[in-house]
């Protein structure tokens, strides 16, 4: 079935904590101990955001600012403390069964798969929770396992796999029952560059013949330039930027990091736009003003001049980048 239109949608979505901390002045005492202070962390304070299917969505902000708290109550895990969530047309904590049954969520750090099984052992059972008649099993995990190219993994058990094998094999289990919407929560945590580009292929081809919609975390500041196409950055709770990728990309990931280790001494590095942050006798690491000097254009002069043994592109951390928006988008910059 088809689905268009608004498929998120959270409005004035608040949730508050109680937690207890020892009472001041009174250090390590017992009294403190049997008698601490409670006081109210506003996890998410009042967001509201709306989301159309098809979307590649990014989800982003430092640790502690409530991009988990989001998702769980957009999953119906949690309940807000206050404010309105519609997904798929569903409240998700007093629709949770009826929803489960239209999305998936993949967390980098938690498995679904058991690991002293097989993922096909898996599959088979996340088919009978889903309703999933034989015939639609055998013709969908067939699809998945040769789009995910996992033919040589599912009959090996989990526990056995490399991270980058089992997130591939874990994303498969979640998309068994056809999802509308896939939340992802740092799948390519602790990959390789290999397998995270693997990862990013498959979520773009899955939104592009599917149409499905993607909502994902991620730390990575790849994941977000190459699978999203919209970023809404969160910060204590609240969201301080929404904005198509490119425009985060042309306003905000201005520079890359070149490393390049060397069979032969370095030599002094010049080229305008790129600054040299460290060398050695076989190694030099440069920042490219990508404003300035495009990166094809400082590899061709790294190329010509240096015997290059390897070479890795990186972007700056997320977290610098979510710094300078934060700071803009609340004066300090």
């Amino acid at each position: 079935m088809s689905i268009s239109g608004t498929v998120i949608a959270a409005r004035g979505l608040t949730k508050q904590f109680t937690a207890k901390r020892k009472a001041a002045g009174l250090g390590g005492s017992l009294r403190a101990m049997v008698r601490p202070e409670t006081h109210v962390v506003d996890a998410v304070r009042g967001i509201d955001f709306e989301v159309d299917a098809g979307e590649l969505v990014a989800f982003i902000g430092p640790n502690g600012a409530g991009k988990s708290t989001t998702i769980k109550m957009l999953t119906g895990i949690l309940h807000p403390s206050s404010g309105e969530a519609s997904v798929l047309g569903l409240t998700p904590w007093r629709d949770r069964q009826t929803l489960a049954f239209n999305i998936a969520s993949v967390f980098g750090q938690r498995s679904q798969l058991w690991q002293h099984l097989p993922p096909v052992d898996t599959f088979a059972l996340m088919a009978k929770i889903y309703e999933l008649d034989d015939s639609e099993f055998k013709a969908r995990s067939s699809m998945l396992i040769d789009l995910f190219e996992i033919g040589d993994l599912v009959n090996i058990a989990a526990r056995k796999l490399s991270l980058g094998e089992r997130m591939r094999c874990e994303i498969a289990a979640a998309l068994l029952h056809r999802p509308a919407i896939v939340f992802l929560d740092e799948p390519t945590i602790g990959l390789d560059v290999i397998a995270k580009g693997r990862i990013r292929d498959l979520l773009r081809r899955l939104n592009r013949e599917e149409g499905t919609t993607v909502f994902l975390t991620s730390h990575d500041a790849g994941d977000i330039e190459q699978v999203c196409k919209r970023v809404m950055i969160v910060n204590d709770g609240a969201i301080v930027l929404d904005t198509p990728t490119g425009k985060l990309r042309r306003d905000y990931l201005r520079t890359k990091v070149i490393d390049l280790k060397l069979d032969t001494h370095s030599d002094d590095f010049h080229l305008p736009g790129a600054t040299l942050l460290k060398r050695s006798d076989y190694g030099i690491k440069v920042q490219v003003d990508t404003d300035v000097q495009s990166i094809d254009s400082v590899i061709g002069h790294l190329v010509a001049n240096y015997r290059v043994h390897d070479i890795t592109i990186e972007d700056p951390p997320l977290e610098e980048i979510i710094a300078l928006v934060y700071g803009q988008t609340s004066g300090g910059a």
